[in-house]
């Protein structure tokens, strides 16, 4: 008689937002994806639409709907989007799938267009982007989710200059937020079994100076 013992899986630690939310498709996105480098011109668009989305909101609305997004969005492709006329603005706001507010529908056109316009001047978005932490990652040391800042002076530069340049719902927050969901900081909190990993990707080790007051910046509340 063949006795088979399945054997629990250890406790993984993640980060408090991951482990709170108590939902599998943030789970695995804190797993996968989150904090990890990203160098693709067509990812960083699709991020950078959708934490402008959640504005507001939370990220696990925004990621519920990002499949939806896709679909709607031509898998957000800024040519295509740039494009987009009355009757596009029209149908998306009529799409249920997706967060369906004329202002952040009309600002992901707009950025779609201003992103275009960055690409052509620096080559890539990628390259204009990751500017703005030196090209390289920075990996931050914190404990706990309250050590979080939600802004600081790298995404309030980033801020600063997209709106300059005409991006909108790109707020020092929201900039935040887009840099540790591309990899551009590494805000995996220490005891996080990520924090090791997204690690060996990471080149710039940078303790946090306190710039303001310290307040939660993460995917829930960015």
């Amino acid at each position: 008689m063949r006795i088979v013992i399945e054997l629990e899986e250890p406790s993984v630690r993640r980060c408090e937002w991951a482990t709170l939310s108590k939902s599998p498709l943030m789970i695995q996105y804190h797993d996968k994806e989150w904090g990890v480098p990203v160098h693709d011109d067509m990812v960083l668009f699709e991020f950078l639409t959708l934490e402008g989305a959640q504005a507001g909101l939370t990220w696990q609305t925004a990621l519920n709907k990002r499949e939806n997004y896709r679909r709607a969005l031509h898998d957000f492709d800024p040519a295509k989007i740039a494009r987009y006329k009355n009757r596009d603005i029209k149908r998306l706001l009529g799409d249920p799938g997706i967060i369906r507010n004329r202002l952040k529908i009309e600002a992901t056109i707009t950025n779609a267009k201003q992103f275009l316009t960055a690409r052509k001047e620096f080559g890539s978005f990628d390259k204009y982007v990751w500017q703005f932490v030196g090209g390289r990652p920075i990996k931050h040391k914190f404990a706990s989710l309250g050590q979080i800042p939600p802004i600081t002076r790298e995404s309030d530069s980033m801020s600063k200059e997209l709106r300059e340049r005409g991006f909108r719902f790109v707020g020092p927050t929201i900039c935040y937020a887009f840099m540790q969901a591309v990899g551009m900081v590494n805000d995996h909190t220490t005891k996080c079994f990520r924090y090791g990993t997204i690690w060996r990707k990471t080149q710039i080790v940078r303790p946090f100076q306190k710039t303001g007051s310290v307040a939660r910046s993460t995917p829930e509340n960015l």
